[in-house]
């Protein structure tokens, strides 16, 4: 194959390389495979990430080799990327700005995967509002796993439909899992924060053996950490269906809440998913997270 290849996407010219450089050398998955995947994935992936500056994790030697995380829009940036300059998150330099990338297209998505961006995080807000999701994210401390972490998935969705907070399952494409619940967009992330740590102290002192809500890590083995600090205004959320990092290629994967009862109970395999179950799924499903592009409720 050629070191490079030049495409046209919506208009947009790229220049495609090293293609066959593999990426996750256990499974001998190459770069040209992880633009495949994000091309093939974007018709639903793209809302998701639409509108909302983006973080990536770039792999330039692949998974075994170096990393590092970008905001700022890196060199060579073309006149066709949507660039947003917006201050840093969590910052106290009240004059810092970074320069985002905004991925609203194919072209941008494809031309992040081509500098290795293997992996894409972002906030829980659109530019310039404030946060349209809350999110919880489960994280199993050893022995505790993601057959744990979607036990307490069913706990946290009944929990917060009492309050009318409707919540959507998704993998992390790691370890644990997240909970994304669409909300009115009209309050702050202090609001939305204060609220996830008053309900994961709540599930957490009803269930001290399992739960924690405290971010010491001693305190988490064998528990599932509710890290309700998801939704403050300096952290990012890995985007549905992102690839992520790992020995083997998987990536953030939507679940029907049939599937994480299943799971919970040990009637189906607690697992992550692969690029390919991923896009297979989108087949079948479409968007199982189409609800979290709609305004939600305000939260109590």
């Amino acid at each position: 194959m050629p070191d490079r290849v030049l495409v046209t996407l919506d208009g947009c010219e790229l220049s495609l390389s090293n293609l066959d450089k593999v990426m996750y050398p256990a499974a001998g998955f190459t770069k040209g495979e992880v633009i495949d995947y994000y091309t093939r994935i974007a018709p639903v992936m793209l809302p998701h990430l639409r509108d909302r500056a983006a973080t990536r994790i770039r792999f330039p030697n692949g998974v075994e080799g170096a990393h590092f995380f970008e905001k700022n829009k890196p060199g060579g940036t073309p006149s066709w990327v949507r660039l947003e300059t917006l201050p840093v998150p969590g910052s106290t330099k009240s004059r810092e700005t970074i320069e985002f990338v905004v991925v609203d297209g194919l072209p941008t998505l494809v031309w992040l995967a081509n500098l290795a961006a293997i992996e894409l995080h972002t906030p829980q807000w659109r530019i310039g509002a404030d946060p349209d999701l809350l999110v919880v994210d489960l994280d199993p401390g050893s022995p505790a796993g993601l057959t744990e972490c979607c036990a307490v998935a069913v706990l946290m969705r009944d929990r917060l439909a009492a309050d009318g907070i409707s919540a959507y399952p998704k993998t992390s494409g790691k370890k644990g899992m997240q909970l994304c619940c669409p909300i009115s967009g009209t309050q702050d992330a202090a609001v939305v924060t204060g609220y996830a740590k008053r309900v994961a102290e709540e599930l957490a002192a009803m269930v001290p053996g399992s739960i924690t809500a405290k971010m010491a890590k001693q305190l988490r083995p064998g528990k599932i950490f509710i890290d309700w600090s998801q939704n403050t205004a300096a952290k990012t959320t890995v985007t549905p269906y992102s690839l992520r990092a790992g020995a083997t290629p998987t990536a953030s994967t939507p679940l029907t809440w049939p599937e994480t009862e299943a799971m919970a109970t040990g009637d189906a395999q607690a697992r992550q998913f692969t690029p390919a179950e991923v896009l297979a799924r989108a087949e079948e499903h479409g968007d199982l997270l189409a609800d979290l592009l709609r305004p939600g409720p305000a939260l109590p």
